[in-house]
């Protein structure tokens, strides 16, 4: 099966919201560099649909639901005008019907004044970010219930549906010391008022900045795909694991440790 047909099958089938069989168990050799090729070709022919790229999704930053999945190493993706929304006064309702199983993923997002560097150190990645606001991620699988393998994820636009962000902060408006809270800081994750989980910054491979730079790594060796450029955002993963989510409930957080503040979103068809 070519990588194109891939990608025009797999593209028709989010642009519907149905799922189909994953491509690890029916295209041989369907591995993680055709993936991000099969993920490239279905990003130019949004574009060509006129989508308006707005930054990148980081997945499987979370250490904690790599056995869940199967899934053990970070994957990317594009995000897009479209599927990026921003909460007012914390709050929004936003509507799932048209996205495959969707579960939500409390994050952190940063938004790059300028273009980074590729590097580890997160200070000089923090050097080039002039806000960071707490977001959250709608995934969903077009694959049934959930059951893939990593290549199929990358093909899927790394599971990406649709980004809430919450107000975005000043990065000198958060204070000293803001690399190491960034690491510390925990949150808690609520459904219709009801503790659902916990999660810390260090869940996603240490830290938000630390996911960061590992996508700077994995892009300086992709000439195919654009470099992070100045404006991009970027979100780092979710915090906590993934849970489902459902039209009618209203999905909350809280952080302690950094001044960012909390979220709330409900779901309706």
């Amino acid at each position: 099966m070519r990588l194109d047909a891939i990608a025009e099958e797999l593209k028709a089938a989010q642009d519907e919201g149905r799922q189909i069989a994953p491509f690890t168990g029916r295209v041989p050799g369907f591995d993680n560099t055709r993936a991000y090729e099969v993920s490239r070709l279905m990003h130019e022919a949004r574009m060509r649909d006129g989508a308006r790229p707005v930054g990148r999704k980081i997945g499987f930053t979370n250490f904690n639901i790599w056995p869940e999945y199967g899934v053990y190493a970070p994957i990317w993706g594009f995000m897009y005008e479209s599927t990026v929304a921003y909460a007012r006064d914390e709050r929004a309702t936003t509507r799932i019907s048209h996205l495959a199983q969707p579960r939500i993923e409390p994050e952190i997002v940063f938004h790059f004044k300028a273009a980074p560097p590729t590097t580890r150190d997160p200070a000089a990645i923090l050097e080039c970010v002039d806000w960071i606001a707490h977001g959250f991620e709608i995934v969903q699988s077009n694959f049934p219930d959930w059951k893939f393998a990593a290549a199929d994820t990358i093909a899927q636009n790394a599971l990406h549906g649709h980004y809430l962000v919450g107000t975005p902060r000043r990065v000198q408006d958060l204070g000293t010391g803001l690399v190491d809270r960034l690491a510390k800081f925990t949150i808690e994750l609520s459904c219709n008022g009801q503790r659902r989980d916990r999660g810390t910054g260090a869940n996603v491979l240490g830290s938000p900045l630390a996911a960061i730079a590992h996508l700077l790594q994995v892009l300086a060796q992709m000439p195919q795909m654009p470099p992070l450029a100045a404006g991009e955002i970027v979100t780092t993963g979710t915090l906590t694991r993934a849970l489902p989510i459902q039209p009618g409930e209203t999905w909350s957080t809280t952080l302690d440790g950094v001044d960012l503040p909390g979220l709330s979103e409900t779901f309706a068809m």
